[in-house]
């Protein structure tokens, strides 16, 4: 035995040749569907020539652009319309305010006139009123110096003060024809009056020189009650001294003042305004 008989081969072992013939005969089916494919294919390649027709998109589009223009002239005409109303509404409105204005203008023009009118007859009729008391004041006046001629004029012009007499009822009478004059600060006759220039140029009638003001008219006789009262006595409103108003007590429960803008010179009860006091100067 040979010693080498014991170690195995490293050799591959053959292929049966079955097994050969086997794969090389796959292998050449292969190839063979190939070449026949390869020969075969660019014979059967033909261009597409089939026409595919796409729907026709465009049926009724006229129709679609003809109402959508006819709805813009719609549109446009509805707008004009409304600019043209509105135009006219304004118009309108302008003209009313016009008209409007104008009317209130006449009435007011009117109402003017009317006034006017009215003061001008008021101011005739005052300007004569005021022409008649000058007349009776240049009467009164002239015989002054008379205390029997004062105290006629006193009685005939001031039913009132019937118990007055003397300077007294002068001074009454005075001041009673002042009734119905303005009330002006400050004023000193003829036709316009304050309370103490009143009290003032009455007083002067007689020959009596009272101070101008309130306060010191209100100190300057004697201090009388006024449960006491005489014609011709003057009334204050206020402390004495400090008086702000003064009258002229002209009998009967009445005065005459001065009072204010309101109501000019006026005769009346001592209740309407209780005075705080009365001087007697006469």
């Amino acid at each position: 035995m040979s010693h080498t008989a014991l170690i195995p081969s490293h050799r591959k072992p053959r292929q049966s040749a079955s097994k050969t013939a086997l794969r090389a005969g796959v292998a050449g089916g292969v190839l063979s569907t190939i070449a026949v494919a390869g020969a075969a294919g660019p014979a059967q390649a033909e261009p597409v020539t089939q026409t595919i027709e796409m729907p026709t998109i465009t049926a009724g589009l006229s129709t679609t652009v003809a109402a959508s223009a006819e709805a813009t002239q719609q549109v446009a005409l509805d707008l004009e319309t409304q600019a043209n109303e509105d135009a006219a509404a304004a118009t309108a409105a302008k003209a009313a305010k016009k008209a409007k204005a104008e009317a209130v203008r006449k009435a007011e023009a009117e109402k003017k006139a009317e006034a006017a009118a009215k003061a001008q007859a008021e101011a005739k009729a005052e300007a004569a009123e005021r022409a008649s008391r000058s007349t009776e004041r240049t009467t009164l006046s002239a015989p002054s110096g008379s205390s029997s001629s004062g105290s006629s004029v006193s009685t005939a012009s001031a039913p009132a003060s019937s118990s007055a007499s003397g300077s007294a009822a002068s001074v009454v009478s005075f001041v009673q024809m002042q009734v119905g004059d303005a009330y002006v600060s400050g004023g000193t006759g003829p036709n316009s009056w304050d309370c103490s220039g009143l009290v003032q140029a009455a007083f002067r009638t007689v020959g009596v020189d009272l101070p101008r003001v309130s306060q010191s008219q209100s100190t300057a006789g004697t201090q009388v009650s006024l449960s006491n009262l005489q014609p011709g006595d003057i009334l204050y409103w206020g402390g004495a001294g400090s008086a702000y108003h003064v009258g002229v007590y002209v009998g009967g429960g009445q005065f005459v003042g001065a009072q204010n803008s309101s109501t000019g010179v006026v005769q009346k009860s001592l209740d309407y305004d209780p005075p705080s006091g009365a001087v007697r100067v006469l």
